[in-house]
Parts: C-alpha cells; structure tokens; sequence
C-alpha cells in the first residue's frame, strides 16, 4: 500500500497544506486542482502515480487546509495563488517538474510556467483551459457580464454558483452514470465553503478569471517555444470547458495527445483508470 503524506509549509506567514507520495529522487509531478476542490480531488490519483513520481499536490490558498485568510487580508487574484505556489515550491526545494492542471489549476500552472520557462518539464490537462473554444458560453458569460460591468447586480448574479446544487452538478453532469460518483466528494467541498469569508473569497476569483484569458497568447507562446509533452485528457461532457478547449492545444503543441473521455469536469471520480492509463503513456522531460 502508498503512504501518502499530509504536511504543511509556512510560506511567508501562509500555511500551505499538501499530500504527497513517491520517491523523493522521483520526477515530480505537481497536480493543481480546481473550484472549489482542494487536494482531496487527487486523492486516489495520487497512490496510482507515485511508483513513477514524486507527486506534490498543495491546496491553493482559500482552499482545502491551507490558510484562507479574509479578502481583506489577501488579494485573491489568479497572479496571487500562483505566487503563492510558486514560494512553496521554493520552501520544498522543488525547481524543476511537470503539472497536472485542472480547472483553477490551469491558470495557476500557466503562470508557474510563464514565471520559470524552463521549470516545467510536460503538461497534463485535465479539462485545465487555454483557449477561447474551451469556454462553455451558457456557463461563462455571467462571469464575462461582471468582468465588463463591475456592479453589484452583476456580483450577486454569481452567487448561484455556490450553491450545493450547482457544486454537485460540477461532479455529476456528463457522467453517464452518476452513482459511480461518490458524494462525499461534493459534500467534502460543501463543508470547506461553509466557512466564514469563503463566499467573498470565492467571489473575489470568480471576478478575477478574466484575467487568465489575457495570458492565453503568451501561454500558447510557451508551448510553442517549449514543445513540452503534452496530454490533454478531457471529460468531452464538461459543460465548463468543452472539449474544443482540448482539441484546440494542438494548434500550439501539434505533439500533444488528445484523449476525450466519456466524462464530466471532475474526470477522477468517475474514470480514474483511464486517466492513469493516459498518464502510463506519457512521458515529460527528465
């Protein structure tokens, strides 16, 4: 059986909580998860991983274990949280890896790649955003709406996506059988945005996504340049991110491998399997 350890760093006066497991001569492998999971997405991924990897998984400030001061206290903005994983790579002696990215994970993973080129050594995926096509419109366009207006009306508007019925929709949508989806996963999430502050915090970054698609030409800049191994491995039911935001990475990485699952967002509850058996074929930079 994997050992996997739970630890926490102090990075500037920020406690930063992670699982990890694997040899630590190992290549690392760091997964960064998504809204409005933590660590805990990685959960079973990460046992299945560490006979090749060191793999790394932290919870983003505001999320999981880690600190989650207020929005006083902190600016949550996407360039914050990646600085924020960028020190504690730092504190854990990390300098050189590859990443796993799924949805907030994406543009943290990209600002990580940006800030150190030559840092990453390969890119997966999964369902993590880097083009226009990927963004579900019917999902999106409140959040585009107050990224254009800045109003109070337009705030409120993203509330809903709050909501227990909109988190369990994010695990359950496009999965052909939902029961093989466990609801101690939502419900592990549910709990964590329960606490006081966390709806400004969560507000704060749904306000701040637009900003990430201001990267997007530098980040496929990147990939060209890099030519990093690359694996899209995509829940092709995802009304979040389509899955044209998968096909599209091959515009800038024509490398890349492109697998389409017959998924939703969180691909890991319901096709753990198939993603690792991805994974098995993929191979980033030594």
């Amino acid at each position: 059986m994997t050992t996997v350890h739970h630890r926490t760093a102090s990075v500037d006066g920020l406690d930063v909580f992670w699982r990890e497991a694997g040899p630590a001569e190992a290549p690392v492998l760091l997964l960064l998860h998504g809204y409005p999971s933590s660590s805990h997405m990685f959960r079973h991924l990460i046992p299945a991983l560490a006979d090749r990897f060191r793999v790394i998984a932290p919870d983003l400030v505001g999320f999981g274990r880690s600190s989650a001061p207020s929005v006083e206290d902190f600016d949550y903005t996407f360039a914050a949280l990646a600085d924020v994983t960028r020190r504690f790579l730092a504190t854990i002696g990390v300098s050189r890896y590859a990443i796993y990215v799924q949805d907030y994970g994406a543009p943290v993973g990209w600002r990580l790649a940006l800030a150190d080129p030559h840092a990453v050594t390969g890119v997966v995926t999964q369902n993590g955003n880097a083009y226009e096509e990927g963004f579900v419109p019917s999902f999106w366009d409140t959040i585009w709406a107050d990224a254009a207006e800045r109003t109070d009306a337009t705030r409120d508007a993203l509330r809903p996506a709050l909501r227990r019925d909109a988190v369990e929709w994010q695990y359950t949508h496009g999965v052909p059988d939902p029961s093989a989806v466990d609801p101690d996963a939502w419900e592990h999430d549910l709990a964590l945005l329960a606490r006081p502050g966390q709806d400004d915090v969560q507000l704060a970054l749904f306000r701040d996504y637009a900003t990430n698609r201001e990267l997007y030409p530098a980040v496929h800049a990147w990939l060209r340049g890099s030519r990093v191994p690359l694996l899209a491995v995509w829940g092709r039911n995802d009304e979040i991110f389509a899955a044209a935001g998968a096909e599209a990475f091959r515009r800038d990485a024509p490398h890349a491998r492109i697998e389409l699952v017959d998924g939703g967002h969180f691909l890991l509850e319901s096709h753990l399997d198939e993603v690792v058996a991805a994974i098995g074929e993929w191979h980033p930079r030594a």
